[in-house]
């Protein structure tokens, strides 16, 4: 599948020479690897703000990474993916023609379809999200803070999906896109602030810890993550939570299942999401 949606991001890509983007706002000048642990390790591998580091990892044909395989591993049964189409002479992020790393498709065409046996959310079914409901999947104590951060940077749009598994898992995907590079850069390091006194925590988890682990075999170019889980001891449930930055477009995945998250799933979940993005 993975080679599939590169194949068609290459015959996607347009002919004729592409419009100017518009300029990423200045102070910007990093190119990250993005890299997450091995599907058999036992959680994502990935840095954080203030400690950590994401670590660039030797690359895996794409074809390998799991998506509609049926493995005994929990991996879930995703549908097939497709780029979506691109406006009249507008370039795909993170090639020549888009200094600004924009991502010109329709950003709910971005978002993870759920997988096979999912029941999926109403209310959180690929549409457009207001800033409020966003905000809701924070703990109580940091949503004005998050909102704050979310007007000063220049937030274009949000959309979501969220389903929830046969085993309980639940999770919910919000794409969050901005008017350029550095306000989406801005609005995870402000939002997230790993291990301040202002952390962003997903709703009911006290207290998060990076994810650490062992490289891994997948690398997806210039698209990075940053995962956490909720520490011990934790109530019935357990969250795993990503933010993953692409260009202009952050996506922040979390899954919450009682008696404890899985990691491949969330690993799976994390994968795809961001080939979709880059």
């Amino acid at each position: 599948m993975t080679e599939q949606l590169a194949e068609e991001r290459a015959e996607a890509e347009p002919q004729a020479e592409p419009a100017a983007p518009a300029p990423a706002a200045p102070g910007r000048t990093r190119r990250a690897l993005w890299a997450v642990a091995r599907w058999t390790a036992a959680v994502v591998v990935c840095g954080g703000v203030g400690a950590g580091t994401a670590m660039g990892i030797t690359a895996l044909d794409r074809t390998d990474v799991p998506g509609l395989a049926t493995e005994s591993d929990g991996r879930w049964e995703y549908p097939r993916l497709r780029l979506p189409a691109l406006p009249a002479e507008r370039p795909r992020p993170f090639t020549d023609g888009n200094e600004g790393e924009i991502h010109y498709a329709d950003v709910r065409q971005l978002l993870l379809p759920a997988p096979a046996g999912a029941t999926v959310d109403p209310g959180l079914n690929g549409g457009w999200v207001t800033e409020e409901a966003f905000l809701s999947g924070y703990g109580k104590e940091q949503r004005a803070r998050v909102a704050q951060v979310l007007r000063d940077s220049a937030l274009r749009h949000i959309t979501a999906r969220a389903w929830t598994m046969p085993d309980g898992t639940t999770t919910r995907v919000h794409l969050l896109k901005f008017t350029s590079v550095a306000f989406a850069d801005q609005f995870r390091v402000d939002a997230v602030q790993a291990g301040e006194a202002e952390e962003a925590l997903p709703a009911g988890v006290s207290e998060g810890e990076i994810v650490e682990g062992s490289a891994g075999d997948v690398r997806i170019p210039d698209v990075t993550a940053y995962a956490y889980r909720e520490a011990k001891p934790y109530g019935p449930e357990q969250t795993l939570w990503a933010y993953v930055t692409a260009g202009d477009t952050v996506a922040l995945i979390t899954q919450t299942r009682k008696g404890g998250a899985l990691a491949v799933p969330f690993q799976q979940t994390l994968v795809l999401q961001a080939q979709l993005l880059g």
